[in-house]
């Protein structure tokens, strides 16, 4: 009898599980459609195109999200290199767009983009710090540059805590106004993240494992030892920029 209940009990916590897996399979689906390569690229270079991160479409469908520091600053315009986001239709059929920089938000590390002549699936924002402590999030990108592929992977984990955080400049030449005013005004909360992401999956959307809302936008990853230990040795620990400043941002980009 014992054994029988047992069995019963395994059953039920099956069935428990199930709508969980089915729920984050469901919203993969509708995810991938809405998420694009960012990179460069340069006709006369091997390779040809260069891999900087992650971005996915907002708004009206014609705005990708990404981090700021996924945009080079500057192009080669003399050797005519351009700013491409790769998307992926159906079947997995990869097109190339030009795309141009029409706003930024260095203090959040957050930057928009344009696609030219086409709408893709726009993923939806929390317009608001809605996230909660424990919830079950996902994020898809493309973790270590590409290496593994130039496919959307996608990863999932909870949120950690929500904590405050001060973006650093990488160079005390960095330290522009702008800059020390951040510092001055001290720090906002972002997502601490239990999922390990790595290089590249910088922009990925962070969101909800079942409504599919994007929560934040995966920031940075502290990882030990060289970059070569990422793939042996990452920390886990990665941080997302909460979405209503993203929100913020499209709001008064025209």
């Amino acid at each position: 009898m014992l054994r029988g209940l047992g069995r019963v009990l395994i059953c039920l916590l099956m069935l428990a599980m199930a709508p969980a897996r089915a729920d984050l399979v469901d919203t993969v689906q509708r995810i991938k459609p809405s998420i694009v390569a960012i990179g460069t690229y340069q006709r006369d270079r091997s390779p040809q195109f260069r891999l900087m991160g992650t971005g996915f479409v907002v708004g009206d469908g014609t705005r990708i999200a990404t981090n700021s520091h996924v945009v080079p600053p500057t192009l080669d315009a003399e050797h005519f290199e351009e700013l491409i986001a790769i998307s992926f239709g159906e079947g997995g059929v990869q097109r190339t767009h030009k795309v141009t920089k029409i706003g930024s938000d260095p203090a959040h590390d957050l930057a928009l983009l344009k696609l030219p002549g086409v709408t893709l699936p726009a993923l939806k924002l929390d317009d608001g710090m809605h996230a909660r402590e424990g919830q079950p999030i996902a994020f898809t990108g493309f973790p270590i540059i590409g290496v593994l592929g130039l496919n959307p992977a996608t990863h999932r984990g909870i949120v950690a805590a929500i904590t405050p955080i001060v973006l650093p400049t990488e160079h005390g030449s960095q330290l522009n106004p702008q800059a020390i005013r951040r510092i001055r005004e001290g720090a906002f909360p972002v997502l601490q993240l239990d999922a390990t992401a790595y290089p590249g999956n910088s922009g990925s959307p962070v969101y909800d494992q079942d409504s599919g809302l994007v929560l934040a936008i995966a920031n940075m990853v502290f990882v030990k030892g060289s970059k070569e230990s990422a793939l042996t040795q990452p920390s886990g620990i990665t941080y997302a920029i909460p979405a209503m400043h993203l929100k913020a941002l499209l709001d008064r980009t025209p």
